[in-house]
């Protein structure tokens, strides 16, 4: 009797592992796995570094809650207007610390609708695009922000001078851009969404996996040596860690099973297929095919080990940061094995960069920007992530 008293007394004062751990938890999603999702912020407590640094990467602010300190783009009067064409013009106006896209009949100077800005799409190295709700439906708005010329101009792939309807943004669209986001369409086709289970942005948990258990563990067991219930990418291999960059740095890919099913560690050919114009390497567009670039490059294919963690560290912001590529490259082409061929003037114009000469920036064959009814199409520039030898005319336009 006295053992079941003392047994009965410890259960109720040390609840078991299960109930006790997970209580002081609150999911914010749930993987149609029934893993939760619990936000990056509760990562920061013992990685709080990591979770600092990785507040000011693209992947990071790659879609976030609307508000005016991180949409690009003037809202002052001489600066807020697009005009579309001889009859409609586009304001983006700031109300009462709400942000809203307005149409207007230029003839009667009339508004003819209003729809608010609630996310925004892109970190603005580029540019970016806005996104509306109408109840929980997620649509695409016709005006974007295009950093090279800091200007209002109309959504890439929006027809210039036709006014159209909002693009419904689909699951596909959402995974590359958020952490997770759960359909409420049939099969997850549509562009319907419940609004408290999304997690905006590329987050801990959108590489590592959902990490309630991890947490909840860790929390109870900090002196834990090793990482549980987590995706440990040291552990994968080669192609699981390309997979998981893959998924969205392989161009167009055909869905065979729906959006945010595929989770680090999982066959990628077994979500979705490949672009089959990757096939032919002319085709391939630097613009969201940086995966097969790299796959067709000499680099890639004389090393057993290299993949993107290779030369980035998604924890990290790294744009920019010329030095700290150069030295990932130099860590493989020692000066003791490599000669460069430029001419000693022109390297030190570049500040001996090696990926200004072997990774230029080049035009986008797909995302092409239009600021105004007469301009001409310009191609957005991204780094070629086909490791070469490029021309000195190349090296100099940047394209």
């Amino acid at each position: 009797m006295a053992a079941l008293i003392a047994g009965c007394y410890l259960y109720f004062q040390a609840p078991p592992f299960m109930d006790s751990e997970y209580s002081a938890i609150k999911p914010l999603a749930t993987h149609a796995s029934g893993d939760h999702y619990v936000g990056s912020e509760s990562c920061k407590k013992c990685h709080a570094d990591i979770y600092d640094s990785h507040l000011e990467t693209a992947h990071y602010l790659s879609s976030k809650v609307a508000d005016t300190g991180f949409v690009k783009g003037s809202f002052k009067k001489t600066r807020n207007r697009y005009s579309l064409n001889d009859s409609i013009a586009f304001k983006m106006v700031l109300e009462s610390d709400t942000l809203y896209q307005q149409t207007w009949d230029t003839h009667s100077q009339e508004k003819i609708s209003q729809a608010k800005i609630d996310v925004v799409v892109g970190s603005g190295t580029k540019g970016q695009t806005y996104l509306s709700w109408e109840k929980d439906q997620l649509y695409q708005l016709q005006i974007s922000y295009f950093t090279p010329t800091d200007s209002w101009t109309n959504s890439p792939g929006v027809p210039m001078e036709l006014m159209e309807q909002p693009r419904p943004v689909n699951a596909k669209c959402l995974e590359c851009h958020s952490t997770y986001a759960k359909s409420t369409d049939l099969y997850g086709m549509g562009n319907s969404y419940e609004r408290s289970q999304i997690i905006l942005g590329i987050d801990c948990e959108r590489c590592h996996g959902p990490a309630e258990k991890h947490v909840a563990f860790h929390t109870k067991h900090p002196e834990a040596p090793t990482a549980q219930y987590m995706i440990v990418h040291d552990t994968l291999t080669r192609q699981q860690r390309l997979d998981a960059c893959a998924l969205c740095h392989s161009g167009v890919r055909m869905d065979i099973q729906p959006a945010f099913l595929f989770r680090t560690g999982d066959r990628l050919r077994e979500f979705s297929l490949a672009d089959p114009n990757a096939r032919l390497l002319e085709q391939v567009d630097v613009h969201g095919n940086q995966y097969d670039l790299l796959r067709a490059s000499s680099c890639f294919q004389q090393s057993p080990t290299m993949d993107c963690s290779t030369c980035h560290d998604v924890h990290q912001k790294e744009r920019g940061n010329a030095l700290a590529f150069n030295a990932k490259c130099m860590a493989c082409h020692t000066m003791n094995t490599t000669v460069c061929s430029v001419e000693a003037t022109l390297s030190s114009q570049k500040d001996n960069d090696c990926i200004t000469c072997h990774m230029p920036l080049t035009p986008s064959k797909s995302m092409f920007m239009q600021i105004g009814r007469d301009s001409i199409k310009i191609p957005v520039k991204v780094r070629t992530h086909l490791i070469d030898r490029y021309t000195e005319s190349i090296m100099d336009t940047g394209s």
